[in-house]
């Protein structure tokens, strides 16, 4: 059985606004899907909800895995995403990613935790 990839779960999710929300969601994150990110966890449907708004203000970017594991039903990754948004502003955050995967290889709970990161060809 193959497991999702957060990587290809986010490409979906952020950068290919002509699929479905719920074409995507039914791929990557299994029906009893929990996220957990700042302290608050959601439900699949609460989930959708960040994800359409955040969906409406990306205007491009890219996730960079840095670091993936799994381990039978257990996931960790690590990876830079970098969004560039319709109001001009480009925000760059490095984010680890622990969870675990339903029976069917989709993701079943994941937990982040991340920090904004300077890019490169940024002044301090």
């Amino acid at each position: 059985m193959s497991h999702a990839c957060i990587s290809e779960a986010l490409q979906a999710l952020l950068f290919e606004p002509d699929l479905e929300l719920h074409q995507v969601l039914d791929q990557y994150y299994a029906p009893d899907y929990t996220h957990r990110s700042d302290g608050k966890t959601l439900n699949r449907d609460e989930f959708a909800k960040v994800i359409r708004r955040v969906r409406s203000e990306v205007t491009g970017g890219a996730v960079t895995v840095l670091d993936e594991l799994c381990d039978g039903v257990t996931y960790a990754e690590r990876h830079t995403i970098c969004l560039s948004l319709a109001d001009g502003s480009l925000h760059h955050r490095e984010i680890a990613v622990f969870g675990t995967f339903a029976e069917d290889g989709r993701f079943r709970r994941l937990s982040e935790s991340g920090f904004d990161i300077d890019r490169p060809d940024q002044a301090p």
